[in-house]
């Protein structure tokens, strides 16, 4: 696969502390448009510290973040949404007790107009905008699988169903880049199948993927380029197949050789 020679997110030098913790230490990464990028290593890597200042969940100590051309802002997750910037979490944070269809029109609001007043008088452009958002959301459920399932309570849906409807919610928000925390994370081997076969999907139609996953045959399977930390530092680069016999790969994160 060929990276655009501007990348979409550039990441440089980010430092990341917890008190006398060094979470992240000089971590640099560069993810091209439409790419499936792959951050891994072993638990306590940094892996989800550096998705979480991505995101505006956390400031990083040091560093910058440049996202389409612009700096992407810190400390405010609805703004990184608003830039193009969805995330999954490895926990899933789904609304329980709302329907999937629900959920997702919670995602897409993110793109409407409609304010307060509208809403309260009703006028023509937010009665065509809400079923907009509700046709909208009918078609993203039925993209990831899950449209037999629009109008049950969240809680009540599968494991399996429940990561696809977050990834439905995520992809409302029309984002550049859509950032997934251990996707496939208690999914039995045919749902993590078809979760690789709906994130090539993804990509195919436009959006750039970051995975963070510890299902290390998906990772490589699935990923153009991967990265790995460890101890919050980046240890290697590249396509799967280099990174896989990288040393410092096998020996932090692979398991010696035998």
């Amino acid at each position: 696969m060929t990276i655009a020679t501007e990348p979409l997110l550039s990441v440089r030098g980010i430092e990341k502390r917890f008190g006398g913790l060094n979470a992240l230490t000089d971590v640099s990464l560069a993810i091209g448009r439409g790419e499936i990028y792959g951050l891994i290593g072993p638990n306590g890597a940094g892996k989800t510290t550096m998705f979480n200042v991505l995101t505006g969940l956390y400031v990083p100590d040091g560093g910058a973040i440049v996202f389409d051309g612009k700096p992407l802002p810190r400390n405010k997750p609805h703004r990184v949404v608003s830039a193009g910037i969805a995330r999954t979490f490895q926990n899933i944070r789904l609304f329980a007790n709302m329907t999937a269809l629900e959920n997702v029109m919670v995602g897409r609001h993110l793109r409407t107009r409609g304010g307060v007043l509208g809403a309260v008088l009703r006028t023509r452009a937010t009665r065509l905008e809400e079923k907009d958002t509700i046709a909208r959301a009918h078609e993203l459920l039925r993209y990831v699988g899950v449209e037999r399932h629009s109008n049950t309570i969240a809680r009540n849906l599968s494991y399996g169903d429940q990561r696809r409807l977050e990834i439905a919610r995520a992809l409302a928000t029309e984002p550049k880049l859509l950032a997934l925390d251990e996707p496939a994370a208690g999914m039995n081997p045919t749902e993590r199948q078809a979760l690789g076969q709906l994130i090539g999907r993804i990509r195919g139609d436009g959006v750039t993927v970051l995975l963070i996953e510890h299902d290390v045959k998906l990772v490589m399977g699935l990923c153009d380029r991967v990265a790995v930390l460890d101890y919050g530092r980046k240890i290697a680069e590249g396509v799967p197949r280099d990174v896989q016999r990288d040393p410092a790969v096998i020996a932090a994160y692979l398991g010696a050789p035998a």
